[in-house]
């Protein structure tokens, strides 16, 4: 699976679970750290979970390994780390104080299919 691949995957599994306002950002050009991120927000400290959770189960399903899960304690800002993609999963209020889309404002939006 291509990171493309995978990035539509999570997208999937973040709509299945109600998450709001996906937004894909290319980062090939911009960071090493991974070729997208995917950033949403849940309305609740519930709902962020059962989004990382509906991630986690999506990808394991297709064989690929989460290789880390962190800020699921207080779930008001959680990111999943799929190694190529890295799925930011804010709570409302927090998504907002820290406005990644305009940090990594230089990234290129990718379209989405979910």
């Amino acid at each position: 699976m291509n990171s493309l691949e995978l990035l539509q995957l999570t997208a999937k599994a973040c709509d299945d679970k109600r998450a709001e306002e996906l937004v894909a950002l290319d980062m090939k050009e911009l960071s090493l750290i991974a070729d997208y991120f995917l950033i949403c927000h849940g309305s609740n400290e519930r709902q962020v979970d059962a989004i990382s959770k509906g991630i986690k189960e999506a990808v394991e399903e297709k064989g690929v390994e989460v290789k880390k899960i962190e800020g699921k304690e207080g779930a008001r800002w959680v990111l999943v780390d799929l190694d190529d993609v890295v799925v930011h999963i804010f709570h409302k209020e927090e998504r907002s104080y820290y406005n990644l889309e305009k940090l990594w404002g230089d990234a290129e939006k990718v379209s989405l299919s979910v």
